[in-house]
């Protein structure tokens, strides 16, 4: 295989490499026109598919061809901006240059194109999982661009992978001084919003399976770090969305009210929340936040954080919460309207039984011990599956199949409160948390999502009240995962099998080190480093000269480096030959000349000793074609060395 078949390959290799590396970002039938095109390209270079002929109106038809992708790609998107978009117009017009590549030229192109790709993975997916197939593409794109540059002998892969390793390895210093002491600007450039919908998460509305959907999903939710001691297990209930508005089968936002002001008690409660990306407005906090977490989040009239913008990064806020708190007034007249509608003609044995356990109580929080009673007393159980509904969903739950989750069961005792006047409302988002031993934080998982039930007591305020508490008392100090023995298989096995836990922790606390370490690492941080070095009041300037300080130093490094390399190479088969020949004819004639050439010197030998005319220019032709020439083969190497050898002065 010649030279140029190496470079076109070697560039078809890596532009297909970038390929798969980008596919979650890019639509399949991009990514498939771009993989046959690789593969094309691979094919004609080895020769088992004949190249095709240049012929008349190729240039017309493969402007046609450009034109076409574009427009599935504007009718794909409706737009050519945005990194999907313009990930998958990069991808076909990359595959398209691989198809017309001719020259070495062409071949750099498609390099640096699959480099780009991979800067558009990066944008989309920083994850700590991904850092290795960067830098396994990086790895070989380099070693790429060294097999295109390489004319004459086609340079090995294992010299060009070796060589692009120790250039890669002389980079990282400055790529690390880069990365600590570049001043930054507010935000993030590769923090570009992603684009989609969460496959999973909690809404704006509750229908009796709707948090049931969530425990099949294991995925993290947030992670929360706390300054001190946390609080137990059955005081971690995550706030999330309030839902006060009810159809009889499906529990929705409600309109606002004047809050009732509150005091809170005892000490706060401070911490730290990384949320995950869920293309939702909802923030996550303990109950009660002082005051909103962070700028641009909301805190609505019922306690719940809102932001006007999706989540679709990663955001991390500190909170500060009080545990328990009392109101300092009544509930508002619209606010007890609001709080207390039921659909008329739904649910008719529930608001009986609401009735008739009523008449008994001596109060409202009488009552909401025998509504707990009832519940604890009647066979309720908790389950994964508890059947297909009906209409009358709370009905169905409490006297039909008394199979329920906690959707079901705040939904249930919500309607009960309400059946006797109390307010009360459904309050849906995550209890508890997974420790981890190794980053000292708590993963909250999709599968931890919960609800309960929020009453409103005279004297007390908006008061928790948490049915499943007593269907499933483990459930308050438990994973969900403990209590269910059926469903969600794979977190089931996750939990119960220590050492897949270990290693999941293991991860999740690496993966949070690199973000909130790397991904997160901003000028606040620079500047703290540099007060660790020794600066009493950094600011930017002193990030500028301790770049430029590190630049030198490197520069210093690489030199040093380099010319120790450049005394130890050593010269290859044909300069060996070469040196050899002139060794020889140094015998009978003036050395060669510094700035005599090959052919120039093999003339002069020549007309000196004429008897060696038809060797030296032989041998002198030979090297000039393998040292200067567009490639060659052992074959040639050999006939020189032997005409070398064959030499006689």
């Amino acid at each position: 295989m010649n030279a140029d078949a190496r470079s076109q390959i070697a560039a078809a290799l890596v532009f297909a490499g970038a390929t798969l590396i980008i596919f979650t970002q890019a639509p399949p039938w991009t990514t498939l026109i771009a993989l046959c095109c690789a593969l094309w390209r691979c094919l004609v270079a080895t020769g088992r598919v004949p190249a095709p002929r240049p012929r008349k109106g190729m240039k017309f038809l493969f402007g046609a061809i450009t034109a076409l992708l574009v427009g599935a790609v504007l009718v794909n998107f409706r737009t050519l901006n945005g990194l999907t978009a313009g990930t998958a117009l990069l991808v076909l017009m990359g595959a398209l240059k691989v198809l017309e590549s001719r020259t070495r030229r062409d071949d750099a192109i498609v390099i640096a194109v699959s480099l780009v790709m991979l800067l558009a993975a990066a944008l989309g997916n920083q994850s700590l999982s991904r850092i290795p197939l960067y830098l396994l593409l990086v790895w070989g794109a380099c070693a790429a661009m060294m097999i295109v540059a390489h004319h004459g002998v086609s340079l090995p892969v294992r010299a060009a992978l070796r060589l692009s390793a120790r250039a890669l390895a002389m980079a990282l210093p400055l790529a690390v001084a880069l990365f600590l002491f570049f001043p930054r600007v507010g935000g993030q450039f590769w923090a570009l919003p992603g684009q989609g919908e969460a496959s999973t998460g909690l809404t704006d509305s509750m229908s009796p399976t709707a948090i049931e959907e969530l425990v099949a999903n294991y995925d993290p939710a947030f992670r929360a770090k706390f300054e001190g001691p946390p609080p137990p297990p059955e005081a971690r209930y995550w706030r999330g969305i309030v839902l006060s508005q009810f159809d009889g089968f499906t529990w929705r936002r409600g309109r606002a009210y004047r809050p009732t002001p509150v005091t809170p008690l005892g000490e706060a409660v401070r911490y730290r929340v990384t949320l995950e990306p869920t293309w939702r407005n909802w923030v996550f906090a303990l109950d009660t936040v002082d005051a909103s977490p962070s700028r641009g989040t909301l805190m609505q009239h019922d306690g719940q954080l809102w932001r006007p913008e999706t989540i679709d990064t990663t955001l991390t806020y500190d909170a500060s919460s009080h545990l328990r708190t009392i109101a300092r007034g009544p509930l508002s007249a619209t606010g007890r309207r609001f709080e207390t509608q039921l659909p008329p003609g739904r649910n008719p044995r529930s608001i009986a039984l609401a009735q008739e356990l009523r008449a008994r109580s001596r109060d409202d929080a009488d009552y909401a011990r025998r509504v707990l009673d009832w519940f604890r007393e009647n066979g309720l159980r908790y389950t994964l599956e508890p059947g297909r509904g009906t209409l009358d969903s709370v009905d169905h739950v409490l006297f039909d199949s008394k199979l329920g989750f906690c959707g079901h069961y705040a939904s249930a005792y919500s309607t009960l409160m309400r059946a006797a006047g109390i307010p009360a409302r459904v309050v849906t988002g995550y209890l508890g948390g997974e420790w981890n031993p190794g980053g000292d934080y708590f993963i909250v998982r999709q599968s931890d999502a919960h609800a309960w039930t929020e009453i409103w007591l005279e004297g007390q305020g908006w008061t928790r009240v948490d049915p499943t508490a007593v269907v499933a008392p483990e459930r308050l100090n438990r994973g969900v995962y403990d209590v269910l023995t059926e469903g969600a298989s794979l977190g089931i096995s996750l939990r119960r099998t220590a050492w897949l836990t270990r290693v999941s922790q293991f991860w999740d606390s690496m993966d949070t080190w690199w973000r909130e370490r790397v991904l997160d690492f901003n000028m606040r941080n620079q500047l703290d480093l540099l007060r660790r070095l020794g600066i009493e009041s950094p600011n930017w300037r002193h990030l500028g000269w301790g770049f430029a300080a590190a630049l030198l130093l490197w520069l210093a490094w690489v030199t040093s480096t380099l010319r120790r390399s450049v005394a130890r190479v050593q010269p290859d088969r044909v300069a060996r030959a070469w040196i050899k020949a002139t060794g020889k004819l140094a015998k009978v004639s003036p050395p060669r000349a510094p700035g005599e050439g090959a052919m120039d010197y093999a003339r002069r030998v020549a007309a000196e000793h004429p008897r060696l005319a038809t060797s030296v220019n032989a041998i002198a032709l030979r090297y000039t074609r393998l040292r200067y020439g567009r490639g060659a083969a052992h074959d040639d190497i050999a006939e020189l060395e032997r005409e070398v050898s064959r030499l006689a002065v």
